[in-house]
């Protein structure tokens, strides 16, 4: 595919600019009603299969963490979905824009990484109503 092909990919599918990859697993936690259905559409043609759902008792490479101001403790939230990742795998938090119902503050979203031992690598434009925050555990080694 041509660099230009993929520029294209990137703008007219949000998961291309996540990162996803096709055979990966990704967990999908905080589903709800209010999520962008075309960025979770577009997760499951990159990686070319369904998105696992809270049930799912395996590893994953990636969980999809959509999460809202009054869904309770982000940093308890964090160490949960550390627990559902592969060593080496990400967290993409997706939290309620400016301005949405359920918008979480980037500081809070900072602190609670940080306590839960993660980085924030990339923020992102997820959606029309959504931004999201890569977040990765430290590489072994490095605590």
């Amino acid at each position: 595919m041509s660099a230009t092909a993929d520029h294209a990919e990137e703008r007219t599918n949000p998961a291309a600019r996540l990162g996803f990859e096709p055979g990966q697993v990704v967990q999908e936690i905080g589903y709800d009603e209010d999520v962008d259905q075309d960025l979770r559409e577009g997760i499951e043609t990159v990686i070319g299969q369904d998105l696992v759902d809270e049930d799912y008792d395996d590893v994953c490479d990636v969980v999809l963490l959509w999460f809202r101001d009054e869904d309770g403790d982000l940093t308890d939230a964090l160490v949960d979905a550390i627990g559902l990742i592969d060593e080496g795998g990400q967290i993409w938090l997706l939290t309620p824009k400016t301005g949405r119902d359920g918008y979480v503050e980037p500081s809070d979203i900072n602190e609670a990484a940080q306590t839960a031992g993660l980085s924030q690598t990339k923020s992102i434009n997820a959606g029309k109503d959504w931004a999201g925050s890569r977040l990765v555990t430290p590489k072994p080694g490095k605590r």
